[in-house]
């Protein structure tokens, strides 16, 4: 169970998922408008929130980029749309995931519970060391990420993707098997989720992430954690 904040201007939409989220066992709440859903997030974070993309007056996007600022909150985006515009916006802003409206109540329900999963890795809790990168430290059984001493702001999704990919320096990893390890989609997958996060997580770990020396590209194949 998880205490989901739904943002959507449509009443409708709106009532009916937090009808279809309850039954699945969640507390929810819910915000007809950006500004309502920062005013929310500002007096208590919630587990999640499932954010509409189009809103009235502050759109999606800059609610996403507000509530980032506000916490490391996870984000599912609706989109009406599964535009590249759209998602890669969205993503951009700092979403972990995306749904396309209409959705299927039980498939929202998986994306949460998928989300709500990376914040906690039995796996990396178990590992118990800390690595040293650089100046980059992370200690996997503090679940905390530091840089020249300080600690990084990571979302749950960003620390995932660094505690998957920095496992083994120097293995080179396809974008499907990170959307399987990180987003548990074991489908065909949206590479687009990947390369945001990436480009997200370069922003905070890397001196210059335009020249990463942590997570690097591999044209044509995927991505690698650089070796000390």
């Amino acid at each position: 169970m998880a205490e989901v904040l739904v943002v959507e201007d449509d009443a409708a939409v709106r009532e009916g998922l937090q009808l279809a989220l309850r039954r699945q066992g969640h507390v929810v709440h819910t915000a007809g408008s950006g500004e309502a859903g920062l005013d929310l997030v500002r007096k208590h974070l919630p587990d999640i929130v499932v954010l509409d993309l189009m809103l009235p007056g502050m759109d999606g996007f800059e609610t996403c980029r507000r509530m980032r600022a506000l916490g490391e909150v996870p984000i599912i985006m609706l989109t009406a749309r599964s535009d590249d515009f759209d998602v890669v916006a969205g993503l951009e802003a700092g979403a972990d995931d995306y749904v396309v409206k209409p959705v299927e109540p039980r498939v929202l329900d998986a994306r949460i519970r998928a989300v709500l999963r990376r914040a906690v890795s039995d796996h990396d809790a178990r590992a118990g060391e800390v690595e040293r990168h650089g100046e980059l430290v992370i200690d996997r059984a503090g679940m905390l990420v530091t840089k020249r001493g300080a600690q990084v702001a990571l979302t749950p999704t960003e620390l995932k993707l660094l505690l998957e990919i920095s496992r083994t320096p120097g293995q080179v990893y396809s974008r499907q098997q990170l959307l399987t390890a990180v987003w548990d989609h074991d489908y065909l997958g949206d590479s687009r989720l990947v390369d945001a996060c990436v480009q997200r997580l370069r922003s905070k770990i890397e001196d210059v992430p335009a020249r990463p020396d942590h997570v690097q590209t591999v044209r044509g194949f995927g991505y690698r954690f650089g070796r000390s």
